[in-house]
């Protein structure tokens, strides 16, 4: 499955909005800083699906693009 992630790093919060079937809004607490973000999104993501998760483009952008593995 793949879905569209909009991420707000920085945010002070942890959270996982969902818009449609296939878009979602992310709040990170950790800064895109040596990739910190990215790590924080995929451990929040792989908890909320209980899959395993992989950027397929965005990973130095806010608007991402993530496989979800059966």
């Amino acid at each position: 499955m793949i879905i569209k992630i909009k991420v707000f790093p920085k945010s002070g919060r942890e959270e996982i909005i969902k818009i449609s079937e296939a878009e979602y809004k992310v709040y990170l607490k950790k800064s895109p800083e040596d990739n910190r973000a990215n790590i924080e999104l995929l451990k929040l993501l792989k908890d909320y699906f209980k899959k395993n998760i992989n950027i397929i483009k965005g990973a130095r952008s806010r608007n991402k693009i993530i496989e979800i593995n059966q």
